[in-house]
């Protein structure tokens, strides 16, 4: 990592230090509570639990010294996005998504947006500089693609969006801020599922939006009171939680995949193998000029669903199960997930597990689809 995203990670679990008091806990507490003592003029204090909580506060400061940006948390990743679309756009309005990302943004975007007259278009993300931005009110971009892990150029994008009067909004999830800083790329808002490695033992939902823009950041968070899409705070606190260890599981992930993918290159039951890290993907030269880390997130094609599921379900230290980043490592067939790719398609997950264990575990699974 930099020098700038080591020092973020020394001073993450320290943000509250200057505001303990003798005997204060130095872990955060949880604070439960729908209602808050505010007699008189309130201005300023917890007043009701859809308007603040303490817990919230706290997860925000983490997730904004990371970003380097105010933040604003939601109960999921989704409505951290929904939050973006339904907080700036308006009927006329027209966005453009990725073809190739997340298929549930693309739902809202089709079976939701679309009823209030905001028209939407999509385009590859390998190609996603191709015909310009002329008249898109949002740009989204999820870079790498999930789950083909196909990149575009964010700067780039991000240039040619605002030449074109537009915003860019990219999806960081797969990549948190300390493989990714699409907010120094200049983007203009970045939303993230923080169920994923920020909170990192897949327990809890999460989300957060960050922007630099404090016109952006006050829509979001008066839409989040207003509509009520508020983050619990227990859900708050367990991510909290998590934060402090992210930089230790996400330097773990990221350096494991990276033996991972070379040695799944040189098995004969995989194809089609997709890692940004490998010297020969597509992706290569410019996810090492963007991206800080490679990633933990791998996908191949075992050739068909029976061979796909053998795989996953053979090995003893890998999880059937959707979602990403945890200490677990785990792998899905996407096709079931209604991904455009492949019945053999798998998308892995690599966890915290130490690397040769790991390794010695798929090999094992994968030999047994050779025999």
């Amino acid at each position: 990592m930099t020098n700038a995203s080591n020092s973020r990670a020394a001073s993450l679990a320290h943000l509250r230090r200057a505001r303990l008091s003798v005997g204060d806990p130095i872990p955060l507490p949880l604070t439960m509570a729908a209602i808050f003592h505010a007699p008189g003029d309130a201005t300023g204090f917890n007043q009701y639990g859809r308007f603040s909580n303490p817990v919230w506060d706290a997860v925000e400061e983490m997730l904004g010294h990371l970003e380097e940006a105010p933040c604003v948390g939601f109960p999921s990743g989704m409505g951290a996005i929904s939050a973006v679309f339904f907080a700036l756009l308006k009927s006329g309005d027209r966005i453009l998504l990725p073809s190739d990302g997340y298929h549930t943004t693309r739902i809202l975007a089709d079976r939701f947006l679309g009823a209030f007259g905001v028209a939407c278009d999509v385009r590859p993300t390998s190609s996603f500089l191709d015909g310009g931005f002329d008249g898109y009110r949002l740009v989204f971009v999820e870079s790498p693609s999930n789950p083909a892990l196909d990149i575009c150029d964010i700067a780039a994008v991000a240039a040619a969006v605002r030449k074109s009067g537009g915003q860019l909004v990219v999806d960081n999830t797969t990549m948190t801020p300390f493989g990714q800083r699409p907010l120094d790329l200049g983007a203009d808002i970045v939303v993230a599922a923080d169920t994923k490695a920020p909170n990192g033992h897949s327990d809890v939902l999460f989300g957060h939006v960050a922007s630099r823009n404090p016109e952006i950041i006050t829509a979001v968070a008066e839409w989040r009171q207003n509509a009520g899409g508020i983050p619990g705070p227990f859900e708050a606190w367990l991510v909290h939680r998590g934060l402090e260890t992210l930089e230790l599981r996400f330097d773990r992930m990221c350096s494991s995949a990276e033996v991972i993918a070379q040695r799944l290159q040189q098995h004969p039951a995989v194809g089609g193998l997709r890692f940004p890290g490998l010297a020969d993907d597509p992706s290569h030269n410019l996810a090492r000029a963007q991206m800080e880390r490679f990633g933990f997130l791998i996908s191949f094609d075992l050739g068909s669903e029976a061979r796909a599921e053998d795989f996953i379900n053979g090995c003893e230290l890998m999880h059937a199960a959707t979602s990403f980043g945890g200490v677990h490592t785990v792998a899905e067939r996407r096709l079931r997930r209604g991904d455009a790719v492949t019945p053999g398609f798998v998308r892995l997950s690599v966890g915290c597990e130490p690397v040769e264990e790991l390794w010695a575990a798929m090999q094992a699974s994968l030999d047994r689809l050779s025999a």
